[in-house]
């Protein structure tokens, strides 16, 4: 007896990450096991909508529904799955892919439709701050600041990031945070405030680097102020994920956190921003989301060498650099070549 074929929809984000996804479609139906799902693809159209054709998909009860874009696109369709039997994958396209480095998912298309192909699910936490749903990280104080500056910026990609991080680093000014938590309040002057069900922020900066989406708690990290002298140990221990050995930060999990700040200000959920009051409540939903996994890694396992992933990133940073540029230069040419065909018709009829 054949198995029926499970439907499996794809939400192609084209505007996320710093390259097209015109050759997705492509590679979708080269690569997807079409024994094994039917499939369809749409493509975004505002921001939105992709959480509301992954409730639509959920609502008539498509199997897998796949996020093919950058955290934000995760975050809209995975909110849309959460507590129903729908499944969320994820292809990485965009410029941090937090939770997909998280979950040990490649940067590569095919390797991710293999993936899906193979057909694992689990089923892992998410949080919830001030009721808004995030799967990754969320926060408040400097790096809450930072995601409303680059939402600002209108230019996406890692080195937009930095430029903020750089030019408004040592300009900000730490907040006061009554912290409450089962143990009691706490009074921190902070930094960030950073709440993480998931390991990174993305761009393997490990903001919290023994986190487990399965544990149904978040690890809280309060960064302590700094002066200029302490921003490279910092730097260098987000990325060396030896964060928690810093003196400047404090780390606690726990299922459920008020906080209160002095005002009003920005907070974070999977480094999209918004407004908010003095008081934030977050919290964890238990085992809340089926996710299609990597069947070859866990989550917990290590990622195999930092020095050849930051290289790798790297690399890929200037490649995809390159190949912008190229496109560019591309255009620019053919513009060229056309102005020169005009001029030259219009002087042969002089």
């Amino acid at each position: 007896m054949t198995e029926e074929k499970k439907k499996i929809t794809f939400i192609i984000n084209p505007i996320s990450g710093t390259h097209a996804k015109d050759e997705i479609p492509r590679i979708v139906d080269a690569v997807l096991d079409k024994s094994r799902y039917d499939y369809r693809i749409v493509f975004t159209e505002y921001a939105g909508h992709a959480s509301e054709i992954a409730q639509e998909e959920a609502r008539i009860g498509t199997d897998i529904v796949v996020a093919v874009g950058g955290d934000g696109t995760v975050n809209e369709v995975a909110r849309s799955l959460v507590h129903t039997p729908t499944a969320l994958a994820i292809v990485p396209c965009g410029s941090g892919n937090g939770l997909a480095r998280h979950l040990c998912l490649p940067l590569d298309v095919k390797k991710d439709l293999a993936i899906i192909n193979a057909g694992q699910i689990e089923s892992f936490d998410y949080g919830l701050i001030n009721g808004l749903p995030f799967f990754c990280t969320c926060g408040m104080g400097f790096d809450a600041f930072i995601s409303l500056k680059f939402a600002e910026a209108g230019k996406r990609g890692p080195i937009t990031y930095v430029e903020n991080v750089l030019k408004e680093g040592l300009k900000y000014k730490p907040e006061t945070y009554d912290v409450v938590d089962s143990t009691g309040t706490q009074r921190y002057k902070a930094f960030l405030i950073a709440c993480a069900n998931a390991s990174q922020y993305g761009n393997n900066a490990y903001i919290a680097p023994g986190a487990t989406m399965k544990d149904g708690e978040m690890d809280v990290i309060i960064m302590e102020p700094f002066d200029a002298l302490d921003a490279p140990q910092i730097a260098a221990d987000l990325f060396m994920k030896t964060l928690g050995n810093n003196s400047k930060i404090k780390t606690f999990r726990t299922k459920n956190l008020h906080i209160r700040r002095s005002g009003p200000g920005a907070i974070h959920f999977d480094g999209d921003p918004i407004m908010t009051g003095a008081d934030i409540d977050v919290s964890i939903e238990h085992l809340g989301l089926r996710i299609v996994t990597n069947p070859e890694v866990t989550e917990d396992q290590a990622q195999p060498n930092f020095l050849l992933n930051a290289f790798s990133d790297f690399f890929n940073n200037i490649n995809n650099v390159r190949e912008d540029i190229q496109d560019d230069l591309t255009k620019r040419s053919r513009r060229i070549q056309a102005i020169n065909k005009l001029m030259l018709r219009k002087l042969s009829k002089l």
